[in-house]
């Protein structure tokens, strides 16, 4: 008896384990900077494995963000890929990051960073409704405008410079991410 009841057990524990492998298995992925994008992980999780992003995890980390987006959110992020952050004047990124201007980091990392989670595709409908544009405010208070070339989204910031989605909708546990192409940045 007590053998039937261990081995019950054991069948019950494998079943249990082979069914959350599947499951893994089966989460939707997406491709970014070379690693897999996890839905079931949240923004910092899933950003720290992509090689494109390494220049955004150093400042999401020198701005003492990182405890934010892993909470709950959600967050909509536009997330500057590594060769976005070299469009910027040179230096620029080395001194963001100093600790002098940590307040300064935060608020262009926060102006990426809109509350909610919004896919492409409710981006897409609020542009709809906006006549061609739509006006996301972000974070740190400012505001980001959407809008449609094609089937390719762009974002203007507060100075009139333009950002192009490269990959959508990659969703986390607590928001979305998409990648983009040039720091957004806020009126200063």
């Amino acid at each position: 008896m007590k053998i039937q009841n261990y081995f019950k057990g054991a069948l019950v524990a494998f079943a249990f384990l082979t069914a959350n492998l599947a499951f893994g298995q089966m989460e939707k992925t997406k491709m970014v900077g070379g690693a897999e994008m996890y839905p079931s992980k949240n923004i910092v999780e899933n950003a720290v494995n992509s090689a494109n992003h390494t220049t955004l995890v150093a400042a999401v980390k020198a701005a003492g963000l990182v405890e934010t987006l892993q909470s709950k959110g959600p967050f909509t992020v536009f997330a500057p890929e590594n060769s976005a952050f070299d469009k910027l004047p040179e230096g620029t990124v080395e001194t963001l990051l100093k600790p002098e201007n940590k307040a300064q980091l935060q608020a262009v990392l926060t102006y990426h960073v809109v509350a909610g989670k919004m896919g492409s595709k409710e981006i897409a409908e609020a542009i709809k409704k906006g006549n061609g544009k739509a006006t996301l405010t972000t974070v740190q208070g400012g505001t980001l405008t959407a809008w449609m070339k094609g089937k390719d989204l762009y974002l203007t910031d507060a100075n009139g410079g333009q950002s192009k989605v490269t990959i959508a909708d990659v969703f986390q546990a607590n928001g979305v991410i998409h990648s983009v192409d040039t720091v957004v940045l806020p009126k200063m």
